[in-house]
């Protein structure tokens, strides 16, 4: 069972997300949060992170990393393109 609601998450992942954030933004890339539903974070990345052939790696390795030291190691982040975000709940 995961400790916290979906609601109780959305200030901690904004912190979290907001340390990530200059990384992407060096590199012409850019984060939006979309939702957070049963402990998973949804998320669109931007800019020139959306088309990257690393994208996955730093949605992985660099942001889901960073939730999970964050908040908890069981969060888990999947990234929505373009034009799906009607299907996944948003703040």
């Amino acid at each position: 069972m995961f400790p916290f609601s979906d609601e109780e998450l959305k200030k901690p992942v904004e912190k979290s997300i907001q340390k990530i954030r200059p990384s992407l933004t060096l590199d012409g890339g850019d984060i939006t949060i979309l939702g957070i539903k049963n402990s998973k974070v949804y998320v669109r990345l931007e800019g020139a992170c959306k088309n990257c052939s690393s994208s996955s790696n730093t949605l992985k390795y660099g942001i889901e990393k960073q939730l999970k030291e964050d908040i908890h190691p069981d969060l888990e982040v999947i990234n929505i393109p373009y034009g799906k975000e009607e299907n996944y709940p948003r703040f």
